[in-house]
């Protein structure tokens, strides 16, 4: 049987008997841990047990952990890391070997709770325009840069046994709105946009799982490139990315109509799964009903995503954390 075509999360930090009996149904590909699902070490990793229990099987279990604003695991407890543009520019000319070490160690803090994927790289562009709540989120302005310092982070990851989720495809950055409230809209050429903003998405379009933007591209289509079957195509066709592709979170309010419309139009439009998060259980079920299951190209994709675990590279993680903090000349990374 297929996986179901979504990526679910929980309420707190235990998994409640009608979740259980839901996720069983269900059969979500995969789930998504926020802040109110982390307490401590032991939790978040029976947690982790009890949501692949669930479903049967060892599902990918992912998470944002950038850095800065965006990290649901923080200290004490783990390390509290500076958001990526301020540790970028802190390492200097040593960013790209910054970047591996920080990410190697990010994997191994979330592989220790048995988390194996995490949403970034995060490659979209600094532009003059870029909304706040992604600025220093960002790697850079350079699109040579930006796509080296993703593939650094992304093989961090990856050495360290955790699947890497390439967003915002194909790219967030030249937009003065955030789609967590409202519908963004680039007018930029799309001649332009190939140069620039879709460039490292391209860099780095062998990478297993990517994450779709909730952003309008006039140049191509007048729908967000979620549910833009133009778009879709040419992230597939022109970008070349040919991995697993998620939507971002479909209950933010950039997206227009019921649970059941926008799943229903994402997967039509070319998405792979559904990301359905921070929602009551009744809005999880219904857009697990209304996703169903995977159709057989992205049970594909999904299964060659899931190849793509590695175990561990065996290494030194003192190791390599003495030697980040070399490269910052003793600076703290938070």
């Amino acid at each position: 049987m297929n996986f179901g075509a979504t990526i679910l999360d929980a309420d707190g930090t235990r998994l409640s008997k009608d979740e259980t009996d839901f996720f069983r149904e269900a059969n979500p590909f995969g789930f998504i841990l926020f802040a109110r699902n982390i307490a401590a070490p032991d939790q978040v990793y029976a947690l982790c047990s009890e949501l692949r229990d669930a479903v049967g099987r060892d599902a990918p279990i992912t998470i944002d952990q950038e850095g800065g604003r965006v990290q649901r695991l923080r200290g004490p407890t783990w390390t509290d890391w500076a958001s990526p543009l301020d540790f970028i520019r802190a390492a200097g000319d040593a960013a790209e070997r910054a970047m591996y070490l920080r990410y190697r160690l990010i994997a191994h803090e979330l592989k220790a709770l048995t988390i194996d994927s995490n949403c970034a790289p995060m490659v979209d562009l600094i532009v003059h325009e870029t909304h706040d709540f992604l600025r220093n989120r960002c790697y850079g302005t350079s699109p040579g840069d930006v796509a080296a310092l993703g593939r650094a982070a992304a093989e961090g990851m990856l050495e360290g046994g955790v699947l890497p989720v390439l967003k915002h495809i194909p790219g967030h950055g030249r937009t003065d709105l955030d789609s967590h409230f409202d519908l963004p809209r680039v007018h930029t050429e799309l001649d332009e946009l190939r140069e620039t903003d879709f460039a490292p998405f391209r860099a780095l379009n062998d990478l297993p799982v990517g994450m779709t933007a909730h952003v309008v591209y006039s140049a191509i289509d007048d729908a967000p490139a979620t549910l833009s079957p133009e778009t879709m195509a040419l992230i597939r066709d022109d970008i070349g990315f040919d991995g697993l592709i998620l939507t971002d979170d479909i209950g933010m309010e950039a997206l227009s109509g019921t649970i059941a419309h926008i799943a229903h139009g994402a997967l039509a439009a070319g998405c792979d799964v559904i990301l359905h998060c921070n929602a009551p259980l009744a809005d999880r079920i219904a857009c697990a009903n209304a996703a169903g299951q995977m159709s057989q190209a992205a049970q594909t994709r999904a299964e060659a995503a899931l190849a793509a675990r590695r175990t561990p590279d065996d290494i030194d993680i003192a190791e390599l954390t003495a030697e980040l903090e070399t490269l910052l000349s003793g600076r703290p990374y938070g």
